[in-house]
């Protein structure tokens, strides 16, 4: 990653921790930002592996004074900012601009489904006008699996004509890459993300920005190294083993997993806790997820502890 108008690479969408009582953890957040970032992983905290659709907008407002007060380079941040309602995702939104985030990663509003472009141009479009900062740098966040209000072709081409300082790139975890490579190739400049490292290779190939993957969050290392190399002579054999580490990761339910391999390696049982509706890993799922993690030599090596 280059800067704030150019985010390139690897980023992950941070996983959050919470106290006991439910409360998120700032400071343990802060210490995992910072890992992540030794390991050329940049930080799309309050994404959908963040749990953000679970934590309100006072709560995601005071972490990212935490982590920018805690030395964290906002320039290195895409905060997801997007929200149903439109005064939630205009304070959010102007919140990272005015804490000098490098962008920000905007789910469309995704309670009303079967909307129209019309409408989705006009949710954009009051957001960035709302916010009125030149420095933001909007990036769209396209997960019809989970929201269920896909981002076209021809929205993005409608925003990119009204909005070209602001509209800079999309995450696009659609899963089809066919999707992903029409972007990138309809809009060149424009940052393409692919929405899992199991596309990054063919995303570079093609032209695209690099990935903001799930499991960049505790496979930071491998998932950059790929990037960084990705014309290298055995990029394919890096990209097959990603593959193969994603496939497993993928057969326990993601976020609880994460969580409970933080947990493991930092050796803080607490760090599996998850909010409702959410539940942890049972010790059966537990057991199984490390063992396989060791017999893979799986590490995280200085993540931290205490």
């Amino acid at each position: 990653m280059t800067g704030p108008e150019s985010f390139q690479g690897v980023l992950s969408p941070v996983v959050t921790p919470f106290n006991e009582d439910l409360t998120p953890n700032g400071r343990r957040l802060a210490d995992q930002c910072r890992w992540m970032l030794g390991q050329n992983c940049g930080l799309a905290v309050f994404g959908t592996n963040s749990e953000a659709n679970s934590l309100s907008v006072d709560e995601k407002i005071e972490l990212l004074d935490v982590l920018v007060d805690a030395g964290i380079d906002p320039l290195r941040m895409m905060p997801g900012t997007g929200a149903c309602a439109l005064p939630d995702a205009v304070r959010l939104t102007a919140h990272a601009v005015s804490k000098s985030c490098g962008g920000v990663l905007m789910l469309p509003p995704f309670y009303y489904k079967n909307v129209s472009d019309e409408g989705l141009f006009r949710a954009f479009a009051e957001v960035i006008e709302r916010v009125g900062d030149t420095r933001l740098k909007l990036y769209l966040y396209h997960i019809p699996p989970v929201a269920q209000v896909p981002i076209t072709l021809g929205l993005i081409e409608r925003l990119l004509k009204a909005y070209p300082d602001t509209v800079a790139g999309i995450k696009d975890s659609g899963g089809d890459f066919d999707n992903t490579g029409a972007m990138i190739e309809s809009f060149p400049g424009f940052a393409v993300f692919s929405g899992t490292e199991t596309h990054l290779l063919m995303n570079r190939r093609a032209g695209g920005a690099g990935c903001i993957s799930a499991t960049a969050n505790i496979n930071p290392g491998a998932i950059a190294a790929l990037d960084a190399n990705w014309q290298a002579d055995d990029a394919d054999a890096q990209q097959e083993a990603l593959n193969a580490f994603r496939d497993y990761m993928q057969t326990f339910p993601m976020i609880p997993a994460l969580k409970r391999a933080v947990a493991h390696y930092a050796g803080l049982k607490d760090w599996a806790r998850v909010r409702p509706p959410l539940v942890e890993l049972t010790d059966a799922q537990s057991d199984a997820l490390i063992a396989g993690l060791e017999e893979r030599g799986f590490e995280m090596p200085g993540l931290a502890a205490g």
